[in-house]
């Protein structure tokens, strides 16, 4: 799902300001009301290289660009942050995110033998 965000304030290197971002929290824990707290991958316009910055087209995501998620900008947000609901990534875009989120974590071993997530959609 990817949603617009207000991440300010922030500090340092940390992405800013009202942007797009994409939850990569379990949707049944983002359902829940009981967790207050979201997963989120900023995204941004410009691009970068290798596993950690998959590139995300616009359509069905909401995106009116060609962008690129910023894996090592992982955080959690208070889901008061979100503004709006953009749209959904591409199966193929969110597999690379998984895929980027597995090497960031050191999670490499949760993938299945095809060395796609075994996470749902």
């Amino acid at each position: 799902m990817v949603v617009l965000l207000d991440l300010d304030p922030t500090v340092g290197h940390e992405q800013r300001g009202v942007r797009p971002c994409i939850v990569v929290s379990d949707p049944d824990v983002v359902a829940d009301r009981r967790f207050p707290l979201v997963c989120i991958v900023p995204v941004t316009g410009t691009a970068g290289e290798g596993a950690l910055y998959p590139q995300l087209q616009p359509g069905a995501s909401g995106l009116t660009k060609v962008c690129h998620a910023l894996i090592d900008h992982l955080r959690s947000v208070d889901k008061r942050r979100v503004r709006r609901l953009f749209g959904k990534v591409e199966r193929a875009e969110l597999e690379a995110i998984d895929e980027g989120l597995a090497l960031f974590l050191g999670l490499a071993e949760k993938l299945d033998a095809s060395g796609h997530s075994t996470r749902g959609q």
